[in-house]
């Protein structure tokens, strides 16, 4: 796998900071979810495709509806895209479900689970002190 140029990173970061608020200002569609998040892009060299990484505060019906609303209006988002950043080519957008942010959350839960019921490592201490 190549490695992104500094000139790709800087177009990745910008398609998402861009997406991130069409995404919330302009689309109107019911299905998509209000606590949606645009995680990454990935724009390939050539500028003609894009993957978008998409998080959803939901449930899997959710992520699925969301996915299929921005699906649709994929187009539109193209249009607009092109309109607000200055490229050769605008990408055609591909929307992907990411759950790394709510298997983030539930690890840390789990690890505060473990992490509870551990005994103070500071009253060992003291005791052996003495």
């Amino acid at each position: 796998m190549r490695k992104n140029s500094v000139k790709n990173t800087r177009i990745n970061a910008e398609v998402q900071r861009e997406l991130s608020t069409l995404i919330r200002e302009e689309c109107k569609d019911p299905r998509i979810h209000p606590l949606t998040s645009v995680v990454a892009a990935e724009v390939a060299p050539d500028l003609k495709t894009a993957k978008i990484y998409i998080s959803v505060l939901g449930d899997e019906e959710a992520i699925a509806n969301t996915l299929k609303g921005l699906k649709s209006a994929a187009s539109h988002l193209r249009s607009k895209l092109a309109k607000s950043l200055n490229l050769r080519n605008t990408p055609e957008l591909t929307f992907v479900g990411d759950r790394s942010i709510a298997y983030g959350v539930s690890m840390s839960k789990l690890i505060d689970d473990v992490t509870a019921n551990l005994p103070d490592r500071s009253d060992e201490e003291e005791t052996e002190a003495e």
